[in-house]
């Protein structure tokens, strides 16, 4: 389907226009983030005139003192801050620059499409690893870090996708991310659910990964693949073959790439995850805490 192009009035415009510049401006200079993030967030939500009464020592109410506090991300946390192998110094700015994504996604300004899609990109050069030119973020895209990721060119990811960089994560140039696909870095130990291992997990150029489907952390999706709605991706995807299932399988090349594919006649994907792990030191000193609190002590065999 090819799209048309739609633009705001010229008034309109000009304000979103001069918004992202000015915040671009301010992320980009020695400015406090937290600062930054909390100015805007403030006029996102049009609360200004209340902070400044609460600044001044004026009486709220216990919700809107919670309410006013959180535009600061210094007063609120998130899951992945809690992960013990982060890397802090990075984590505190990512941390502030996601508050502010993840804010700004609960704005009503975060359906104006037009507006909405040029601020992620304009915040992803500032959270990413890097990010390359002519990105879409659509609404709800979350991620764990954010600094971990490396974006192409031209990458749309629509509604509610989850990019997990607990490893890393590469996305090359113009690929597609459908609604609700989760893309994983991270695993669990199946025995030890608090022991974590991390990878390097790679969607390759020109791929599509489509609705509802989920990426296994060490896994490559292929240049040119096409992952199947609803598929669990648990090996590598050759380039320009078409995969569907649980687990997924590939199905067939597309059409017109038989001749450059690699074939895999039994159609089951090759697991090389064990290639791709992120080693990891926890420091020692580190006051750390078992959440779920199990016996993990298998019963003795008789």
């Amino acid at each position: 389907m090819t799209k048309r192009h739609v633009s705001l009035p010229d008034s309109a415009e000009s304000g979103v226009r001069g918004f992202i510049e000015s915040v671009d401006e301010r992320l980009s200079s020695d400015e406090d983030t937290c600062e930054v993030v909390k100015d805007v967030l403030i006029d996102l939500f049009g609360d200004r005139d209340a902070y400044e009464r609460w600044e001044a020592g004026e009486d709220v109410s216990p919700a809107t003192q919670v309410r006013l506090q959180g535009y600061d991300p210094c007063n609120a946390t998130l899951e992945s801050e809690y992960y013990a192998e982060k890397d802090e110094e990075k984590f505190t700015r990512s941390k502030h620059l996601q508050w502010l994504w993840r804010q700004f996604d609960a704005t009503p300004m975060a359906d104006n499409v037009e507006f909405a899609l040029r601020f992620r990109q304009m915040l992803a050069n500032h959270l990413f690893a890097s990010c390359g030119e002519n990105c879409r973020f659509f609404k709800g895209v979350t991620f764990t870090y954010g600094h971990n990721i490396t974006i192409g060119d031209n990458v749309v990811v629509h509604d509610e996708v989850h990019l997990d960089d607990r490893g890393t994560l590469t996305i090359g140039d113009r690929v597609s991310i459908s609604d609700g696909a989760h893309i994983y870095s991270h695993d669990h130990d199946v025995v030890d659910q608090t022991a974590v291992r991390n990878f390097r997990t790679t969607i390759e150029d020109d791929a599509r990964v489509t609705f509802d489907s989920m990426i296994r952390a060490g896994c490559v999706v292929g240049e040119n693949s096409i992952v199947g709605a609803r598929a669990a991706v648990q090996g590598d995807v050759p380039a320009h073959h078409i995969v569907v299932g649980m687990p997924a399988q590939s199905v067939k090349v597309k059409p017109g790439w038989e001749d450059v594919a690699e074939p895999i006649g039994d159609g089951k994907l090759t697991n090389r995850q064990h290639e791709r792990e992120i080693e990891y030191e926890i420091p020692e000193d580190l006051d750390v805490f078992d959440e779920f609190q199990r016996d993990l002590q298998p019963p003795t065999s008789k």
